[in-house]
């Protein structure tokens, strides 16, 4: 083996995708020591993922004041790879922030566009936004308004909306909007297809885990849908059931509607990011892995999404994975060369859990010693 890259998703709760790429490039090493190996650690766009592009591609974190959730000052940080910059809306809008004050009606992204607005003055050009672990549901009108869009009410006056004051939105005005917006590419990282608003939309499915009760998603879902109809009315679109819209709290549709981003799976962001298919085009095996296959896997995460890219380059992909649920030939049939679990003896997660390190290692090496027959 010259030539092996390694593309996991984490193992929640248990292992870091960066602690699996160390554990198997390790174990490739030990087997084959002249491989030249690759790690590429990948977040979903959550909490890590401005880590995870870092650790792959190199770049500095950045760090500054912003706005947080209840529009208090905070610190919170973004990473700068050359002239991209990439950002995980939940370093400053995120749920843990909140704490017991949990509250969607309330929370804004406004912090999430000052950061974006840093990134521009720091030279940016492109920026990869990403969406995940959210305490807003104000669709990504704070983060507008923090770059100029102006919300306006019945009376004229200009608002900062929240979740629970979206329905007092009147009109937008896109006319103040940052200019250098218009000449900067960004990508929205959103690995759900929820739309915005509706039984399966941003607040029925993830208002609740937010601090919505049932009136409040009630009243949430209200203002979404509010808010969707004056985007289409004001702005000419309607990204009302574009799949990934209703993600973070509908920030999906508003960084579609008032930035022009494209939405694209987290994993696919991160290959085009670093270049895969020209990394991989050479390359022996890929390994990768997630928590568990299964059918959300089909979806286009990071097992199946990386598999269907390596299947065009004529590269095998191995998954190892710590619970496998799916029937396995869809999962083939995308690309998948062949699924190992790390499980070794019928144990509950929680207990099965402290061993992941020592069973991940344990399927590398017993993998690594067919691949050297």
């Amino acid at each position: 083996m010259k030539k092996a890259v390694f593309i996991p998703d984490s193992f929640k709760g248990t292992l870091s995708s960066a602690e699996i790429c160390s554990i198997m490039a390790a174990a490739v090493l030990r087997h084959f020591p002249d491989c030249e190996v690759h790690s590429i650690p990948v977040a979903d766009g959550g909490e890590g993922s401005v880590d995870a592009f870092l650790t792959a591609l190199g770049g500095e974190k950045i760090y500054t004041q912003v706005s947080g959730p209840y529009l208090k000052p905070m610190q919170a940080f973004y990473g700068l790879i050359g002239s991209t910059a990439v950002i995980e809306m939940a370093a400053c809008a995120g749920l843990p922030l909140v704490g017991d004050r949990k509250n969607p009606a309330l929370t804004s992204t406004y912090g999430v566009g000052e950061l974006m607005a840093h990134a521009l003055n720091n030279g940016a050009k492109k920026i990869i936004m990403g969406l995940g672990g959210s305490a807003t549901n104000d669709g990504g009108c704070g983060a507008a308004a923090a770059l100029g869009v102006k919300f306006l009410n019945a009376a004229g006056e200009s608002f900062i909306p929240t979740g629970g004051t979206l329905k007092d939105i009147a009109a937008i005005d896109m006319s103040g909007l940052d200019p250098r917006l218009a000449e900067t590419e960004i990508i929205t990282m959103c690995d759900i297809d929820n739309p915005m608003y509706g039984e399966n939309g941003a607040a029925y499915i993830f208002g609740p885990q937010k601090g919505a009760d049932e009136a409040m998603v009630k009243e949430l879902d209200a203002g979404l849908r509010h808010l969707g109809e004056i985007i289409k009315r004001d702005l000419g679109l309607d990204l009302t059931a574009i799949p990934g819209g209703g993600a973070a709290g509908a920030m999906g549709v508003g960084m579609a509607a008032y930035f022009g981003s494209r939405l694209q799976m987290g994993i696919e962001a991160v290959l085009d990011t670093v270049g895969f298919d020209t990394l991989a085009a050479d390359a022996d095996i890929i390994f990768t892995g997630e928590g568990k296959i299964d059918s959300q896997s089909l979806r286009g995460k990071v097992v199946i999404g990386l598999a269907r890219r390596a299947k065009k380059l004529g590269v095998p992909v191995i998954a190892v994975v710590g619970g496998a649920e799916l029937e396995m030939q869809p999962a083939y049939d995308e690309g998948v060369s062949a699924i190992f679990t790390i499980n070794r003896l019928p144990m509950d997660l929680k207990e099965s859990a402290k061993y992941s390190a020592q069973n991940l290692n344990f399927v590398m090496d017993n993998i690594l010693r067919i691949l050297k027959k």
